[in-house]
């Protein structure tokens, strides 16, 4: 067995620990020393870019001229990195952090594993919450939120805010026409199913394995778009 070494921990806002842990190559990102991620289980990271992305992949011919792109969460990267690699350039890519330690952390530790993903030129990293970020007139052709793992699941208290009615509306009004919002959640979860559907989204729900080769899909990724009508 490979020795499991902490390498940093910080604490979130409401006291509880987010640290990060290395185990032979793997690094892994644990909460009150439950494992949120790890280096060798992003499968379902990275297919929240491409079902979040599918119209702005370079070449496309849905592609806007120039991709906005928002990813609430930060993580390990590898979202940002499969985001990066589809909508090419010229594209602005958005990453809304709350904790300043994981940016560094992707500057430091992480860039083993995705390279220097904060220094390119598309990427704008802001050390914020997500719903401070959104309502100030910046819209999105697509937004991306990998935060928590179910809506009653949450990494800080304050994440309750990002399933109520009124985030929904931001959500809406930072849309561009045609935009599409993706979800990645742990489980299913009927709660978000409900406040999307609510707020006018129609919805796909995408079953995920945490690697390529898994049998097993326990991840969701839901889809959101809306109604021609709303």
């Amino acid at each position: 067995m490979k020795d499991y070494i902490q390498l940093d921990q910080t604490s979130l806002p409401d006291g509880n620990l987010l640290a990060l842990y290395q185990q032979g190559e793997d690094l892994i990102l644990e909460y009150n020393d439950l494992v949120l991620m790890s280096t060798s289980l992003t499968w379902s990271e990275q297919m929240l870019a491409d079902l979040g992305c599918i119209d702005l992949v370079e070449g496309a011919t849905t592609r806007p001229e120039h991709p906005r792109v928002l990813i609430g969460g930060l993580g390990m990267g590898f979202t940002l990195k499969r985001v990066l690699e589809l909508v090419g350039s010229p594209a602005t890519v958005d990453v809304a952090e709350l904790m300043n330690r994981v940016i560094e952390w992707n500057r430091t530790y992480l860039v083993e594993h995705n390279g220097a993903l904060l220094d390119d030129p598309r990427t704008n990293v802001i050390l914020a919450d997500l719903f401070d970020c959104l309502g100030d007139g910046d819209t999105y052709d697509a937004i991306l939120i990998d935060i928590d793992d179910t809506p009653d699941a949450v990494i800080t208290e304050d994440n309750v805010n990002l399933y109520t009615p009124a985030f929904m509306v931001l959500l809406r009004e930072s849309l561009n026409p045609g935009g599409c919002l993706a979800y990645w959640m742990a489980i299913p979860s009927p709660r978000l199913e409900m406040a999307l559907k609510k707020a006018g989204f129609n919805l796909e729900e995408h079953p995920m394995p945490s690697h390529k080769d898994d049998e097993e899909m326990p991840h969701r990724i839901y889809v959101a778009r809306l109604n021609s009508t709303s």
